[in-house]
């Protein structure tokens, strides 16, 4: 299987359990990767044929605009958005990084990893 990768995907939104955070926000980076076979896309230099990081950077940026209390939700709803709009997509892994949390101390930053694979969305 192939790989493209997406990697420091800069936003700032508004995510976190606390009021403050939906209201002053706080910058993130979040890096994707996905699996496929593209093949038939380097044989016919055909965009269609591979999985398009144009689409992954702006399913990223469409989900991180929508605010929750957990960057854990957030990030799954990107793997299902990805696996939804790029059938090509056999597997995938995010790691979403809210920079700078307002937690008790100097933290860098705090990040959650997810690593799926296309069947895990399919309908139940």
């Amino acid at each position: 299987m192939d790989k493209i990768s997406v990697e420091g995907i800069r936003l700032y939104a508004y995510h976190g359990c606390l009021d403050e955070e939906g209201k002053i926000g706080t910058e993130y980076s979040v890096d994707v990767e996905v699996w496929g076979e593209v093949q038939a896309a380097i044989d016919h230099d055909d965009l269609s044929q591979t999985m398009d990081y144009v689409t992954i950077n702006r399913v990223v940026a469409d989900r991180m605009a929508i605010r929750h209390k957990l960057i854990e939700t957030v990030a799954d709803q990107i793997l299902g958005d990805i696996f939804k709009e790029m059938p090509l997509v056999q597997k995938a892994k995010i790691k979403l990084s809210k920079l700078h949390p307002p937690i008790n101390g100097d933290v860098k930053r705090v990040s959650i990893e997810l690593k799926r694979k296309r069947k895990h969305y399919l309908p139940q």
